[in-house]
């Protein structure tokens, strides 16, 4: 199986898998499990961020000398800007809290809950597209060791998030068939905007480092706006931070590793 391929579906695998918890957990999840997953998947998002994207593209940069930042500069730049339409576009629901944001919708809470992680996984399922597309270009910074390692951290955080959106869908009424495959269909948006992603990126291979880094602003973006607030929600309490911390050198150690 190809790299693109492999890379694109474990991501994917990770939230279906996550979602499955549905069928053996009858409980919904504590809120202090839901912190401590927030902060696990926050902390790899940060790290895959930083040394699987943001480093790579000031690598291949650095024929530019002092002025290597600034693809990975710009880049990052357009991926918060991007993320901040989107997030002001779609309606979605923020579970931790119970807030809506972005426009006003007739879509039912089930729905924007499912938009809100569906918003998540975009930028995930760019980042992916976007190290294999490099891979299959040539890229010599990016290999395909340090590709596996991004899908392999991505799908780990992915899990905790499949069961995160499944768990309180069966909780609220939901069938637990209904609320597995609701919990899968919001991971498809990855491996999809992934697939477009490589086709795109392969075309423009000259900006694939601006492209990194719009990726990892992306991925940044969800991290501070999103997961970060809700690891931190609520009664003070340090799991989050400890989690995050775990989901971060988890991350580093395996892209240095297979990188």
């Amino acid at each position: 199986m190809s790299v693109p391929v492999t890379g694109l579906l474990i991501p994917f695998l990770g939230t279906a898998t996550g979602a499955g918890c549905v069928f053996f957990l009858r409980r919904e999840l504590s809120v202090s499990l839901q912190r401590a997953l927030t902060g696990f998947a926050a902390g790899v998002m940060t790290a895959a961020s930083i040394w699987s994207l943001i480093v790579p593209a000031v690598e291949q940069s650095s024929g530019m000398g002092r002025w290597a930042f600034l693809p990975a500069f710009v880049g990052f730049w357009l991926g918060i800007l991007f993320l901040l339409l989107l997030d002001h576009v779609i309606p979605h629901l923020h579970w931790s809290i119970g807030q809506t944001e972005g426009p006003k919708s007739r879509l039912t809470r089930t729905a924007m809950l499912v938009l809100a992680v569906t918003l998540h996984n975009i930028p995930e399922g760019m980042a992916v597209g976007i190290v294999c597309a490099g891979v299959r270009g040539g890229a010599g910074e990016i290999t395909a060791g340090g590709a596996l390692a991004l899908s392999l951290g991505i799908a780990v955080q992915n899990f905790p998030e499949g069961a995160i959106i499944s768990m309180p869908l069966c909780a609220e009424g939901q069938s637990r068939p209904k609320a597995f495959w609701l919990g899968v269909l919001s991971g498809a948006v990855e491996p999809v905007f992934g697939a477009l992603t490589v086709v795109l990126a392969e075309l423009v291979l000259p900006v694939m480092p601006t492209l990194l880094s719009f990726a990892a602003g992306a991925m940044l973006y969800v991290v501070v706006e999103e997961l970060i607030p809700e690891m931190s929600a609520g009664e003070h309490s340090n799991i989050g931070v400890v989690l995050f911390a775990a989901g971060f050198s988890l991350m580093m150690a395996l892209d240095l590793a297979l990188g």
